[in-house]
C-alpha cells in the first residue's frame, strides 16, 4: 500500500508588531519562509496558533533575505527609485 500521509513542513513566524502591542502583526510561512502571508491576531489567538502550528521563529538571515525581496519588489533595480534609495542608505 502506498504511503498517502503529508508530509511535515516546518511553519515560521515573524513578529512584526512592537511587545505589548494590543494585536499582534506577523508573517505566516510553510515550508518556504519566504513564501508567507501576513496575519494579525490578539496575543491570546496568536500564542494558540503558534502551539498548535508548531512554529519556529524565522531565523535572521531568513529575515534579511525576505526585506531585500520586498525591497526588490516595492522600488526595483536600477531605476530611479530603486538607485535613489540606494544612494540614500550609503
Amino acid at each position: 500500500m502506498a504511503d498517502t500521509s503529508l508530509p511535515t513542513l516546518t511553519k515560521y513566524v515573524r513578529v512584526r508588531s512592537p511587545a505589548n502591542a494590543r494585536f499582534v502583526e506577523f508573517d505566516f510561512a510553510i515550508g518556504q519562509p519566504d513564501l508567507f502571508v501576513e496575519l494579525v491576531m490578539p496575543p491570546a489567538a496568536f500564542e494558540q496558533f503558534c502551539l498548535q502550528n508548531n512554529v519556529q521563529p524565522m531565523s535572521d538571515e531568513q529575515m534579511r533575505v525576505n526585506d531585500e525581496n520586498e525591497e526588490k519588489w516595492r522600488f526595483g533595480y536600477d531605476t530611479l527609485v530603486g538607485n535613489s534609495r540606494q544612494a540614500e542608505a550609503q
